[in-house]
């Protein structure tokens, strides 16, 4: 008797025993499987507009983390029942499940039906690999008990609804919710929470989308399997049932139109916060950019457009940028006509500017140096500087033109004559405040031929310190980055940099205006104040051929580029126009947009003075002499003529006798002159010649009048 207590005693030592080495064993190997790094879900991040308009999403599986708080209980009822009916019950498995499993295999000869739990599937999805072996097996127990020991019940199953795959690139119910019904998890339907829970066992055999037929059976079968559990009705079950497969397919697809800005999103992230690629692919971040998605996408729709384009250059490629002046967000951008993802991205390609250049290299630093203004006289002469001998495009010269009208009608010979004055030094200096490093140092870098180019950002860039008080900004194209919890991570901290003076930049926005109304850029047709400089540069290879065209411009509220090439130019391939093009599809860009529209017109900053317009004198050819009885003396000469109503405009007059001309007067302010007594016998003619007093130029001289004699007192 004593031998048999020994005995049993000793096998029951022995079992405990083992169940200690085998409780321990699976508490063990449990843990040195799991890694708490791989139950952190791969998530979409999202590029949203300042408005929260989801704009994209990038992922390497589609997938937005939910909490179950937001999951409906019919949902989770609806998974737990046919995915794994005991789960509230067992410990990670359940072993009347595996025994029914084994027992309908058996019968069957096949393998027809498995036992695995939600923590089991959880387990398998992110530890273990798909293969059929029994070591595989074990592991998935062994690591499914320990997930038990470590998570509620109710942090596993939203583990698992976060994990588990869809179909159609949905990762996660939230992903699923809204591909197949357009709608949040949170207000998923009983049915739709059932077909859901269906496609679990084969995501694409039971997709509605592909099979809907099937996939309404499956969801029947899962509001069966409700019922058995006690979560439905049986009513309820036939009232469900008959309903119709009701999907609203939200399938996510890339607007081709936000490609190119997309990227630059990417890049910035990447080069500005220093995030990598794989973070934003699986971060889960939302991205906030100040993108203006009716302007991206009528700036590709327009770019895309023969129409703007030569009609030999069907083919050629284009860029735009456009910014806002206020705060340096781009409002829009594309790289191409035909942009594809990473590809060559043509807003940050260098190119000739031309006469684009002008303004940033000559002009704006002579105003600057304060030797020169507006209305100064240039010298507009083809002449020699050492070889190089710059010539305008019509071939014709004036001999002197003002700073304005050099501007406006974008002339070589006397922008190169400026530069030669102020100095190439001055004109570099002014170049690194813009932060254009051009290490070309000869004049024709104030024609824009440059060695390397500048990008069409960089002339945004830079034209912004003419529109916004001689300051300029750094282009953002990300205003802020939230984590998955909604909080601040990064973004833009923007800070001004005066680069020219205020009086500078209000002067060279009158004048850049003056392009656009009389000048090179008036091609095409805009309603709203806008002032800009055009650009073209010549190929060589052919006569009258072009390599790049240019218009750079801006309102008061935005400040953009467009380019226009190819991007090798050859003898076959070249521009057969210039800048006009680009002028026009710039215009029409902001004619689209509405709140552009109703801009008035710019706002002369205080403390500045204002540029008036500059002198048109006309000829006079009605000048007339009276001799009348009166006036300062027995008799005496009045003369009259149509002047300007414009004060800076003097009138110097003349008398005429023998051929000799002697002033006798300069008249401001008024179109009449007395010549106090005259001798009636000698014959004297008069003639008037205006003056520019801010070029201090004279004009033409007027008609020379005969004196006739007229009755009457002055």
């Amino acid at each position: 008797m004593k031998k048999k207590l020994l005995i049993g005693t000793s096998f029951l030592a022995g079992m405990v025993f083992v169940s200690l080495v085998l409780f321990v064993l699976i508490i063990l190997l449990g843990n040195y499987v799991i890694d708490d790094k791989k139950l952190v879900m791969d998530t979409t991040t999202k590029i949203v507009d300042e408005e929260g308009n989801i704009i994209t999403r990038l992922f390497i599986e589609n997938r937005e983390k939910i909490s179950l708080a937001v999951v409906p209980v019919h949902v989770q009822e609806a998974f737990v029942a046919v995915e794994d009916t005991r789960f509230y019950n067992h410990q990670g498995i359940d072993i009347r499940a595996i025994a029914r499993a084994l027992y309908r295999d058996i019968v069957a000869g096949a393998k027809v039906e498995g036992g695995s739990t939600i923590t089991q599937q959880l387990a398998k999805n992110v530890f273990l690999t798909n293969d059929k072996t029994w070591l595989r097996k074990t592991k998935e127990v062994l690591i499914a008990m320990n997930l038990e020991r470590r998570y509620s019940k109710n942090e596993l199953l939203e583990m698992y609804l976060n994990r588990i795959y869809f179909g159609h690139e949905a990762y996660g119910i939230q992903a699923a919710a809204s591909l197949y019904f357009n709608k949040g998890v949170n207000e998923l339907t009983v049915e739709q929470g059932a077909l859901l829970a269906g496609m679990v066992k084969a995501p694409n055999a039971y997709s509605p989308i592909n099979h809907p037929d099937k996939s309404k059976q499956r969801r029947d079968v899962v509001l069966g399997a409700m019922e058995k559990r006690g979560n439905l009705t049986a009513e309820q079950v036939k009232r469900y049932r008959g309903r119709t497969l009701s999907i609203d397919v939200n399938r996510f697809t890339e607007e081709k139109s936000y490609l190119t800005y997309i990227d630059m999103v990417i890049d910035e992230a990447q080069l500005r916060y220093q995030f990598s690629n794989e973070e934003l692919l699986t971060g889960g971040y939302t991205i906030v950019i100040p993108m203006k998605q009716s302007l991206q996408e009528h700036s590709y729709s327009l770019i895309r457009d023969n129409e703007y384009f030569p009609v030999d250059n069907q083919d050629a490629e284009a860029a735009f940028v456009l910014m806002d002046i206020e705060s340096g967000g781009v409002l829009a951008a594309q790289g191409g006509r035909d942009y594809v993802r990473r590809g060559i991205n043509r807003v940050n390609v260098k190119r000739q500017p031309g006469s684009v250049f002008k303004p940033l290299a000559v002009f704006a630093p002579a105003l600057e140096e304060g030797a020169f203004h507006p209305y100064s006289l240039l010298r507009d002469e083809r002449l020699d500087y050492a070889g190089y001998s710059p010539r305008n495009y019509n071939d014709t010269y004036a001999g002197e033109v003002t700073l304005y009208d050099a501007i406006t009608h974008s002339l070589n010979a006397p922008t190169v004559w400026l530069l030669n004055e102020i100095g190439i030094d001055r004109s570099i200096k002014q170049l690194e405040g813009f932060e254009l490093a051009i290490p070309d140092r000869g004049l024709a870098l104030g024609l824009g031929g440059l060695q390397e180019g500048v990008t069409p950002l960089e002339m945004t860039k830079a034209y912004r310190a003419f529109a916004h008080e001689g300051k300029m900004i750094e282009p953002y194209f990300i205003t802020a980055i939230y984590d998955q919890q909604g909080k601040w991570m990064a973004g833009v901290n923007q800070e001004e940099k005066e680069v020219i003076s205020l009086q500078t930049a209000w002067n060279m926005t009158r004048m850049l205006e003056a392009v656009v109304q009389e000048g090179t850029g008036k091609s095409g047709n805009i309603d709203i104040p806008l002032a800009g400089k055009t650009g073209t540069t010549s190929y060589t290879g052919v006569k009258g051929g072009a390599k790049d065209a240019w218009f750079v411009g801006y309102t008061p509220s935005v400040v953009g580029a467009v380019w226009m090439g190819y991007d090798t130019t050859t003898s076959e391939q070249f521009l057969s126009g210039g800048s006009s093009y680009p002028t026009v599809l710039f215009k029409d860009i902001l004619n689209g947009d509405q709140a552009i529209k109703r801009e008035v017109s710019f706002q002369k900053p205080d403390g500045v003075d204002e540029l008036s317009p500059p002198v048109r004198m006309t000829k006079i050819d009605d000048l007339t002499a009276t001799l009348s009885m009166g006036g300062k003396g027995l008799m005496s000469v009045k003369l009259t003529w149509t002047g300007m109503n414009d004060t800076r405009v003097h009138y110097n007059v003349y008398e005429v006798y023998k051929g000799e001309r002697q002033q006798l007067a300069t008249v401001v302010g008024d179109h009449q002159f007395i010549v106090p007594r005259p001798n009636p016998f000698l014959t004297k003619t008069y003639e008037v010649v205006p003056y520019d007093s801010t070029t201090r130029r004279a004009g033409e001289a007027s008609n020379q009048a005969d004196v006739s004699f007229r009755f009457g007192f002055h």
